[in-house]
């Protein structure tokens, strides 16, 4: 299940997590949020230790959305210790959308996993 966030909880539930973040920009107008949001769902309950996912109301939160430039709904941002990883503005479809978040999670533990094997040795 998603979390609801607002531009007071936002640091402390989206910038603050040790777990990387899928932040889910919405409205309540708007059709094709309400139509992914089971799939963001779905989502969330396969990664549900790897991935913590919010949902913002962009109406009521306008300073966030100012902040991460929005211009489309929904708008989904892929946050990891504090800094946007991936963006996804534009939706083509169900199959496509899920490809996309599964890509994003890979690509997290692919990293996470080969940063904690990569030891930097000094040049002497």
């Amino acid at each position: 299940m998603s979390i609801s966030v607002n531009e007071t909880t936002f640091e402390s539930v989206v910038l603050g997590s040790e777990l990387p973040v899928l932040v889910h920009f919405w409205a309540p107008w708007c059709g094709l949020c309400k139509v992914i949001t089971p799939l963001l769902n779905r989502f969330q309950t396969e990664w549900k230790d790897n991935v913590r996912l919010v949902d913002i109301n962009a109406d009521e939160s306008l300073r966030l959305a100012s902040a991460y430039r929005l211009t489309t709904l929904p708008t989904l941002l892929f946050i990891h210790q504090g800094q946007v990883c991936n963006r996804l503005d534009s939706f083509s479809g169900k199959d496509d959308l899920r490809l996309t978040l599964d890509t994003f999670m890979r690509q997290h533990t692919l990293s996470a996993e080969t940063s904690d094997l990569v030891k930097i040795v000094p040049y002497s």
